[in-house]
């Protein structure tokens, strides 16, 4: 089953469990679905999808934290739940030590030797690690790395 029939169903029982913020959660997600899909013309992959879940988490991240700077516990928590509910569609993101190795191996198949090099293992380190990796946290590490 497709990542978004997944998420078609997982709302549908949402919906019918009167699980109010996954309901509201999923409704979102599946209008952005939407939206890329008119954007593309064309039926979603679902490399297509975890893009477009994976921007979903990002504006959450940083929604919480210009909510938690502003004191807004309330929102911030709602957020909070709602990123809680879009993970459970990404892969599991590496930890740090696996990143680093990810690092290692992308440094050493573009053959990178100093940061002039950073787009080339960048976009190698993202294409091998598909939603598995935070782009600030991987652009960290390969600056560290090549520094």
């Amino acid at each position: 089953m497709s990542l978004q029939k997944t998420i078609e169903s997982d709302f549908l029982v949402a919906y019918k469990a009167k699980e109010e913020t996954r309901v509201g959660t999923l409704r979102m997600l599946k209008a952005a679905l939407k939206n890329r899909q008119v954007e593309l013309l064309r039926e979603l992959s679902d490399d297509d999808v975890l893009e477009v879940i994976g921007r979903q988490a990002k504006q959450r991240k940083e929604s919480i934290e210009q909510f938690d700077a502003a004191g807004r516990t309330d929102l911030s928590a709602k957020e909070h739940a709602e990123l809680a509910i879009l993970e459970a569609y990404l892969p599991r993101q590496l930890s740090d030590a696996e990143l680093a190795a990810a690092v290692d191996a992308a440094v050493a198949q573009v053959g990178a030797s100093g940061m002039k090099d950073m787009g080339a293992v960048m976009k190698a380190l993202m294409a091998a690690h598909k939603g598995a990796i935070d782009g600030a946290k991987a652009s960290a590490a390969v600056r560290a790395r090549l520094a």
